[in-house]
């Protein structure tokens, strides 16, 4: 199965102390989120729309706002600097 990359990144914490992820893909943003325990409203949107995206309703950067939105509001959001 092919990747389904956006641009630009979506960096986030990660679950190892001082280690930053730069999501670029949409598989990646999806095993990132199944890792996250607060599970807001925001990363329920985020899953919903990387489903949508599977069944050909979404684009990859939908998910890429999704996901950037859900980090936010997870506290993982990082600087791209």
């Amino acid at each position: 199965m092919a990747l389904h990359w956006f641009h630009p990144p979506v960096y986030i914490e990660t679950d190892r102390p001082g280690l930053t992820y730069g999501c670029n893909n949409v598989e990646g943003a999806a095993v990132q989120l199944m890792k996250w325990t607060m599970r807001g409203p925001k990363w329920k949107e985020a899953v919903e729309v990387c489903m949508g995206l599977i069944e050909g309703e979404r684009t990859p950067d939908d998910v890429r706002k999704a996901f950037e939105a859900a980090a936010e509001e997870e506290g993982l959001l990082r600087s791209s600097s």
